[in-house]
């Protein structure tokens, strides 16, 4: 970069903190690294249930959604693109699971859950995804085994933040089998449905959420059977991979 062009850009950035914008550092989910979401988007943010885990010195792994999952930041693979809505998080896991009374995570050794629901920008598909975080691989394992041989037992999140019930027979599809992924010592389960097997906002009862975001963003045309399938497909792929990508090498 010549001189000239040095001065210029110094010139620019001038130009803008004379006009009263703030240069911040970089953080997850600038739409322009270190300009930060606008306002607007700020106050958008989807609801968020349970308390975080804090952490430490200690226990540097704790999950934070924001550093996993950032709010503004939007999910694109192929022609999916989405974004995070609802999160649900907490440290006994079991809370997860659709019906409590299950053993499966009671004694495995988990050490935490972020679930976390994604709306299709402009397609008419839910996808919610369950990061659940072990102590060492092998207890990852085996819960990821447990979780494979009960399909259907991780609760779905919806945008609302709440668990849907289950979905009814009539309405399930083979695409909509959830996928359990194990990635060193976390395990993922993702899973997407049909936006209009939740109607209104997605509450688990199907009646309009006062305050919860839309299921979809942008009016969609209703896809055929096959399509349907393709896009569900396509949103639980791209939306694993978003939640495995930090722990692949663990």
């Amino acid at each position: 970069m010549t001189a000239r062009r040095v001065v210029g850009w110094i010139a620019v950035v001038g130009v803008v903190a004379a006009g009263g914008w703030i240069v911040t550092r970089p953080t997850p989910g600038d739409y322009i690294p270190g300009l930060g979401p606008s306002s607007r988007e700020a106050s958008k943010t989807p609801p968020i249930v349970g308390d975080a885990q804090p952490r430490t010195v200690a226990d540097p792994e704790a999950l934070d959604v924001d550093a996993h999952f950032p709010a503004q930041r939007v999910v694109e693979s192929g022609t999916y693109k989405g974004k995070r809505s609802g999160v649900r998080r907490g440290e006994n896991c079991t809370e997860v699971l659709q019906d409590r009374t299950l053993e499966l995570l009671r004694e495995a050794g988990c050490k935490g859950y972020l679930g976390v629901s994604f709306t299709a920008q402009d397609k008419p598909v839910l996808s919610s995804v369950t990061l659940l975080r072990f102590a060492d691989a092998p207890t990852a394992a085996k819960a990821a085994e447990s979780l494979r041989g009960k399909p259907g037992s991780v609760a779905f999140i919806l945008p609302d933040a709440s668990a849907a019930p289950a979905l009814p027979a009539a309405l399930a599809r083979p695409a909509t089998e959830p996928r359990v992924e194990l990635v060193g010592h976390y395990v993922t389960v993702t899973s997407s449905r049909p936006a209009d097997a939740h109607p209104g906002a997605g509450t688990a009862g199907g009646s309009p959420s006062p305050s919860g975001p839309s299921v979809s963003p942008l009016p969609v045309p209703s896809p055929s059977a096959a399509n349907l399938d393709q896009l569900l497909e396509e949103a639980t792929r791209a939306i694993s991979f978003t939640a495995g990508a930090p722990f692949v090498w663990m």
